[in-house]
């Protein structure tokens, strides 16, 4: 079935959505009419009632699509004379396909390359064009590759496939607005809910399509192997634009700190990296498909490419940054644009890797101290009262205690590790050592002579009553003071802490209600209204409005380590009894009408508080 004839359906299936709202309402309403002729009473007034609602949903959801404003461009505008290769090229493309040009070009920090037009008349007339190209990409490709992927996106403008999204995003804002205003648990919602799931797979369909009309744009303008290589490449880059953020630009970030040059330390990290990256291409391309997706697979495109005649087009192997008037500059602004790092310190590579860890080497650290504190029932623990403990003989108490989930062998490799990273503070405080910085490997904590220390020697000796005083030996031999690092944190926080699971309205004495997300370290409990309706979809916006750790310093964030005991009163619907090690006790019940983010999470929650029920194994 040809794009054209797919799309024709599309429009058609928006057109009988708002064709089968009237029949609804036009239904309903004349039963409430024959129930008022022949019925009259309770409920042929209940029956108009929800007449007039569900007309008043559709007339206030349409209103909110006609009135309806596109954002504020994402990314950093590009003025011809700061990127005249590549305005040059977008002008070149667009007339090789046949389409006018974007109007605009905005940089943005991201492994992709996107069309957008800014349409009229609920997509039907064409408006103002934008280009995003992301910067990660121009940093990985040579300019053969990106003039395939312009061409393919200037291609989805021959086709005029921007309008027709701009037409298939309108409807689907449309469904969506009807249903939140009907309710999605009501009749209607229900009705409205299975139309949207086929208009949604028709609307995919035709989009998978496209991708596949605009890869014959990439072949045909930029050749066979540019087209092929960049297709290959792309999940490749990003890969490596999603590990770099996650290990290197956000490894201060809990602790305000970010990178003086974050794109800047991307293209060396490609160059470090460069033999993983290569053995990554090598791989199959990903396979993966669905009939929700929007683009078809990329081994399946990259098939289809491949069968394509090849025009023999000369590759121009330059890096695509040449395109680009001052690189570094454009990267500098967008990186203050773009990044959201106004309110972090800016550091240099070397000196943020080493505060980044030392900084989160520090929470993990303060977790085990906090442990050793009520144990040895003091306010605050250190590196010399974990020793202390071990030497007492408790090691595996102290190991529980720091690390609840778990086995036992998997508690006392924690407890090595956190102990190596106290020895590692403790040696970094004194000048005797620092986190090194590397683009081609882990960051490991040097002497000053560029040396490593034997930390996780002396942390096995140190976990083990018997070889306990050889580990203060050896530390001493070393200069290290055991007393150098102490506990930094009286309270645990929700940095790192990732969401595994949510349940709303869960009952709490005082008649109070909690919307709860279970986090790995952690639940946070958010209050919430006493009625039960759209609980999953205010955990999933209460999920979207901020980070974890900035969630977590607003609610009450409910640390497990807090947790002295805890029992489950009630398997379904799950109700749980927390004891807290400051005296204070707790009690959540889920309802039976309340929603959660899975249908497993009360399964997750009662995982999470296992350690902490009476049983033989977690008495000690």
């Amino acid at each position: 079935m040809k794009t054209t004839i797919r799309a024709a359906v599309s429009v058609g299936l928006l057109a009988g959505f708002y064709l089968l709202a009237v029949a609804l309402i036009g239904g309903l309403g004349g039963v409430t009419v024959w129930l008022f002729q022949e019925h009259p009473g309770v409920a042929a007034g209940k029956l108009a009632y929800v007449t007039i609602a569900l007309a008043a949903g559709l007339v206030v959801a349409f209103w909110k699509i006609l009135r309806a404003k596109p954002g504020e461009p994402e990314g950093l505008p590009l003025a011809p004379h700061e990127a005249r290769g590549l305005w040059d090229a977008a002008h070149d493309l667009a007339h090789r396909v046949g389409t006018r040009a974007p109007d605009e070009i905005r940089l943005i920090p991201e492994v992709n390359a996107a069309v957008a037009e800014q349409t009229r008349l609920l997509g039907l007339a064409g408006g103002r064009r934008i280009m995003y190209v992301g910067l990660p990409l121009l940093q990985a490709f040579t300019v053969s590759q990106l003039v395939s992927v312009l061409a393919h996106e200037l291609g989805h403008y021959s086709g005029s496939h921007t309008k027709l999204g701009a037409l298939a995003h309108r409807g689907r804002m449309a469904i969506v607005q009807t249903i939140v205003q009907v309710g999605p648990s009501s009749i209607a919602g229900f009705v409205f809910r299975g139309y949207a799931r086929i208009y949604i797979l028709v609307e995919q369909a035709v989009s998978r399509r496209m991708e596949y009309e605009a890869d014959e744009f990439s072949v045909r303008i930029a050749g066979r192997p540019a087209a092929v290589s960049s297709m290959r490449d792309i999940p490749v880059i990003d890969a490596a634009w999603n590990f770099f953020v996650g290990n290197y630009v956000t490894i201060g970030w809990d602790s305000k700190l970010a990178p003086q040059d974050v794109f800047g330390g991307f293209g060396l990290l490609l160059r470090g990296r460069s033999n993983q990256l290569a053995k990554l291409r090598d791989g199959a391309p990903p396979e993966e498909r669905s009939r929700w997706d929007s683009h078809p697979p990329i081994a399946d495109r990259i098939k289809a490419m491949q069968a394509m005649p090849d025009p023999g087009v000369a590759a121009d192997d330059r890096p695509a940054t040449v395109l680009l008037g001052d690189p570094a500059g454009l990267a500098q602004r967008l990186q203050r644009a773009a990044l959201n790092i106004e309110d972090k310190t800016l550091l240099p590579w070397e000196q943020l890797t080493d505060a980044g860890i030392a900084a989160n080497a520090q929470r993990d650290v303060d977790a085990l101290f906090r442990a050793a504190a009520r144990l040895g029932n003091t306010a605050q623990g250190d590196l010399g009262l974990v020793l202390h403990l071990v030497e007492q003989g408790r090691t595996a108490e102290l190991a529980r205690a720091a690390e609840p989930h778990g086995d036992p062998a998997e508690q006392r490799a924690e407890l090595t590790n956190r102990i190596g990273a106290a020895i590692a503070l403790a040696a970094r405080g004194g000048g005797q050592g620092r986190w090194r910085h590397s683009w081609t490997g882990g960051a490991e904590f040097v002497r000053p002579d560029g040396t490593e220390p034997p930390i996780d020697e002396i942390a096995k000796l140190a976990v083990d009553p018997a070889t306990v005083a050889a580990a203060r030996q050896r530390l001493a031999e070393l200069s290290v003071d055991v007393a150098a690092v102490r506990q930094q944190s009286a309270t645990a926080t929700a940095h790192g802490a990732e969401i595994i699971g949510g349940i709303a309205n869960m009952n709490a004495p005082g008649k109070l209600h909690f919307d709860v997300l279970i986090l790995t370290t952690g639940l946070l409990l958010v209050p919430g209204p006493k009625s039960t309706d759209d609980g999953k979809q205010r955990l999933i916006q209460l999920i979207r409005s901020a980070p974890v750790a900035q969630l977590a310093r607003q609610w009450r964030f409910l640390a497990y380590e807090d947790v002295a005991a805890a029992a489950i009163l009630k398997n379904v619907p799950i109700k749980v009894a927390l004891t807290l090690h400051s005296g204070e006790t707790l009690e959540l019940a889920e309802t039976w009408t309340g929603e959660s983010l899975d249908k497993n999470d009360r399964e997750l929650l009662a995982a999470a508080l296992d350690p902490y029920l009476p049983s033989p194994a977690n008495t000690g």
